[in-house]
C-alpha cells in the first residue's frame, strides 16, 4: 500500500516536473524580435532594442562555432566580437576583440560585457541569443552601436573549438570562419510589421528578368524600366520589401534603387519593354530618373511608412520608373563558379485608401558639378550644401514640413555626414548625422520623431571626406568617379515648389581658392591671364599642379566663407523664381549645436555615461520595447525546425526577468517536491 503511494506519488510528481520544464523550454524559446535579416543563405540575425539595452539573435546553419561582430571599417582588426558554440549538452560564449597581431583569430576580452540569455543545437543549426549595452563603455575592446552605420562582421565553422578553450590557436580555421562584413542600420530602422492584403491594399512585384550574375570579381549594374500607366486614379505606396529569389543569390546583391522618371520620352518607352540593360547604356536617362522613390541594401528589410503619409502612385504624374540592381560577382577564392542568373526585386505595397499626406522627397546637398573640389591628401576635407532661407520660405507651406526619414549619400571618400538645421542664426540639433557613412549602402532611415522645418530655416548637408588614399583632386559629379554631397529626406506634406535644395560656389570662389585672379576671355581650353606667374597655364593644369599640402587650409578656408549659388529647383526642373541670381554666403551663427558625450566618446573606461539621460542623441532608438517573453514564438524568424526544438540544450544564463521567473518556478517546484515527499512519509 505504501509502495503504491510513493509510486502513484513521484509519477505526479515527475509529470509536474515534465510540465514545467516543458514550460522553462517554451519561455526561453519564445521572444519578439523587431527586425531579421539574411547575411547570408546560411546566416540569420534577429534583434531587438529596449532603452540602452540590444538583443541578438544568432540562427546558423552549422553545429560548429559562430561568430557575431561589429567594426567600424569592416575591417577585422580592431572589431568586437562574440563567439559561441555548444559542446557535449554545454553552451560555451566569450567576448571577444581583434588585435593586429592575431593573424586573423579574436583574444578573449578582460571585461565580458555581453550576456548569454540562450544557446542550443538542433540537427541542422546552432542558435545563440545574448544581450549587450549599446554602449558598453569598455572603450578598449568593444564598438559601441550608435545610429552610425555599423559594419556586421560574421563568422561560422564546421568544428567547436575543443574542451571550451580561450587560448589563441584554439579557434579552428579563423580566416575560413570569417564570411563577410556588412554595413547596416541597427538602430534608426523601421519596423516591418506584417500588413493584412485585401481589396483595398495590394501588391506590385517589380522584378529583374533573367540577369547573368558575373562570373568575375567585376561588379554589375543593371537597369530595368518599368511603365506603370494602371494608376488612373492616385494611390498611396505605404511599404516597400526585397524580393529575393534565391538566398544562394544574396551575397551577389549590393543594393536596389528605384526612380521616379521625369516626363515621357521614346526611349523610356523602348526600355519599358526590354528585361532591362547595363546602367553604362541608360546614363543618360538616369539624369531624368533622379528621383528615389525606393531603396534597399543588402542587409536592409524594406521601408513602412507612418501612418500620416504615404507616397502617390498616379499614372498622370509619373508613368516610368526605373530600377537599378547592383550585383557583385564571384570573389577570386569562390569554389562554386556555376553559372547563376538572378530575378529578384521590390515588392511594392499600394493601397486605394488614401492617407491624410502625400509623402515627398527633398534632395539637400550639393550640386553634383566641377566646383565641387575634394584636395588629395587630405584625412578631413569639409564640404557643405547650402538650401538656404530664400528657398524654404518660398516653398515650405507656413505650418512646416515633417522630415521622418534620410538617406545620406557620398562617393568613396565620404566618412561623415550631417543634416544640419538653422533658424534665425541659431543651430538647432542635427536632423541626422553618421560618422561612419558607408558610400556602398543606401537605405532610408527612419527619425525618431519627425522633424519640423519651417519657412525660413536653412538645410545644411555636411560632408567630411578622406582623401588621404589619393594623388590628385576629385570633382563632383553624378558617375562613381566622381564625388557627391547629398541627403535625401522623405517628408510631409509634400510640397511641389521644391524638390532639388543644392548649392555650388560660385566661379570666383572657386578660382580665389585656388589662387587664380581672372580667366582669359574666349579661350579653349580655359586659360588664365592672371596673377602674371600662372598665366597661361590652362584651369586644368592648375587644378592638377597645385601644392595642395602647403595651400589646402587657406582653400578650406575661402570655400566655406565664399559666396555660393543656390539652386533651388522644381520638379519641372525649373528654379523657383527669385532664387536664381542670389549670391548666398554660410549663415553667421549666434548658437552651436555640439554633441553630448558619452563613456566611449569622452575617454572613460568601464564608467558610466557621461551624458546620462541625455546621450539620447548619440543612442537614437525607434522606440521602448518590452521583452517580455509571448506565449509563442514568432515563426516567420525562425529558420529552425520547430519539430527539433525539444531536442534544444539552453543556457543557465538568462536575463533578469527570466532568471526571475525560472528562480520563483524552481521554488514552485521544490516546495511541491516537499509537500509530496511529507505526504508520503
Amino acid at each position: 500500500m505504501c509502495s503504491t503511494k510513493v509510486s502513484t506519488g513521484g509519477a505526479r510528481v515527475a509529470r509536474l516536473v515534465l510540465m514545467v520544464v516543458g514550460f522553462l523550454s517554451t519561455v526561453a524559446a519564445a521572444a519578439h524580435w523587431d527586425h531579421a535579416v539574411d547575411l547570408d543563405e546560411n546566416y540569420r540575425l534577429l534583434w531587438s532594442i529596449a532603452g540602452q539595452d540590444i538583443t541578438f539573435e544568432v540562427q546558423a546553419r552549422t553545429l560548429g562555432y559562430v561568430g557575431l561582430g561589429f567594426s567600424t571599417d569592416g575591417t577585422i582588426y580592431g572589431a568586437d566580437i562574440v563567439i559561441g558554440w555548444v559542446d557535449a549538452g554545454q553552451v560555451h560564449f566569450q567576448d571577444r576583440h581583434f588585435i593586429m597581431t592575431s593573424n586573423g583569430e579574436p583574444h578573449v576580452d578582460p571585461s565580458q560585457d555581453y550576456i548569454l540569455l540562450l544557446g542550443y543545437q538542433n540537427a541542422t543549426h546552432t542558435v545563440l541569443r545574448f544581450r549587450r549595452k549599446l554602449d558598453t563603455c569598455d572603450t578598449v575592446h568593444d564598438v559601441p552601436i550608435t545610429n552610425d552605420t555599423i559594419r556586421i562582421i560574421y563568422m561560422y565553422h564546421s568544428r567547436d573549438p575543443k574542451n571550451g578553450a580561450q587560448g589563441i590557436g584554439t579557434l579552428p580555421d579563423p580566416t575560413e570562419a570569417f564570411k563577410d562584413s556588412v554595413p547596416i542600420f541597427l538602430t534608426q530602422r523601421v519596423n516591418q510589421v506584417p500588413i493584412e492584403l485585401d481589396s483595398r491594399t495590394r501588391t506590385l512585384e517589380l522584378r529583374n528578368k533573367d540577369v547573368p550574375i558575373p562570373q568575375t570579381d567585376e561588379n554589375l549594374r543593371w537597369c530595368t524600366t518599368f511603365k506603370l500607366d494602371q494608376f488612373v486614379r492616385k494611390h498611396h505606396m505605404i511599404r516597400y520589401e526585397p524580393i529575393i529569389e534565391k538566398r544562394s543569390n544574396i551575397p551577389h546583391l549590393k543594393h536596389i534603387v528605384l526612380y521616379e522618371c521625369q516626363g515621357s520620352t521614346p526611349e523610356l518607352e523602348i526600355m519599358s519593354r526590354e528585361f532591362g540593360r547595363s546602367c553604362g547604356q541608360v546614363e543618360k536617362e538616369l539624369l531624368t530618373c533622379n528621383s528615389i522613390v525606393a531603396a534597399w541594401s543588402r542587409g536592409s528589410e524594406g521601408f513602412t511608412y507612418p501612418l500620416e503619409a504615404g507616397y502617390a502612385l498616379d499614372s498622370y504624374q509619373a508613368r516610368f520608373y526605373m530600377m537599378e540592381t547592383h550585383y557583385m560577382g564571384f570573389q577570386s577564392n569562390s569554389v562554386d563558379l556555376t553559372p547563376r542568373v538572378d530575378n529578384s526585386g521590390l515588392r511594392l505595397y499600394y493601397t486605394t485608401t488614401l492617407r491624410k499626406h502625400d509623402a515627398g522627397v527633398l534632395s539637400v546637398g550639393i550640386q553634383p558639378n566641377w566646383r565641387h573640389i575634394i584636395p588629395p591628401g587630405q584625412d578631413q576635407v569639409l564640404s557643405e550644401g547650402h538650401c538656404i532661407e530664400e528657398c524654404t520660405q518660398r516653398a515650405f507651406p507656413r505650418p512646416g514640413i515633417n522630415i521622418f526619414a534620410v538617406m545620406m549619400q557620398t562617393n568613396h571618400m565620404g566618412k561623415k555626414i550631417s543634416l544640419r538645421q538653422v533658424r534665425q542664426r541659431e543651430e538647432l540639433t542635427p536632423i541626422a548625422h553618421d560618422t561612419n557613412v558607408d558610400a556602398n549602402y543606401q537605405e532610408f532611415r527612419r527619425l525618431h520623431t519627425p522633424v519640423k522645418a519651417l519657412p525660413g530655416d536653412r538645410l545644411i548637408a555636411e560632408c567630411t571626406y578622406d582623401s588621404t588614399g589619393r594623388k590628385t583632386i576629385a570633382l563632383g559629379g553624378y558617375t562613381s568617379r566622381d564625388e557627391t554631397c547629398l541627403v535625401l529626406t522623405l517628408y510631409y506634406p509634400r510640397q511641389k515648389e521644391l524638390t532639388s535644395c543644392h548649392s555650388i560656389p560660385s566661379l570666383p570662389t572657386v578660382l580665389h581658392a585656388v589662387g587664380i585672379n581672372e580667366l582669359a576671355a574666349g579661350t579653349n581650353p580655359i586659360r588664365i591671364s592672371s596673377p602674371p606667374e600662372i598665366a597661361g597655364m590652362t584651369l586644368e593644369e592648375r587644378l592638377v599642379t597645385y601644392d595642395w599640402r602647403v595651400n589646402f587650409n587657406a582653400f578650406q578656408n575661402v570655400i566655406r566663407k565664399g559666396a555660393f549659388k543656390p539652386l533651388c529647383w522644381s520638379a519641372r526642373n525649373t528654379p523657383i523664381p527669385g532664387t536664381d541670381n542670389i549670391d548666398a554666403y554660410a549663415p553667421d551663427l549666434t548658437k552651436f549645436w555640439r554633441p553630448i558625450p558619452t563613456c566611449s566618446f569622452s575617454g572613460g573606461h568601464g564608467g558610466t555615461s557621461v551624458g546620462g539621460s541625455n546621450s539620447v542623441n548619440r543612442f537614437v532608438t525607434e522606440r521602448d520595447i518590452s521583452l517580455d517573453w509571448p506565449p509563442l514564438e514568432d515563426e516567420r524568424n525562425n529558420v529552425i525546425e520547430g519539430a527539433a526544438r525539444s531536442k534544444s540544450i539552453r543556457s543557465s544564463a538568462a536575463s533578469t526577468s527570466l532568471a526571475t521567473g525560472l528562480a520563483t518556478v524552481s521554488r514552485v517546484i521544490l516546495f511541491v517536491i516537499f509537500i509530496n515527499t511529507v505526504r508520503l512519509l
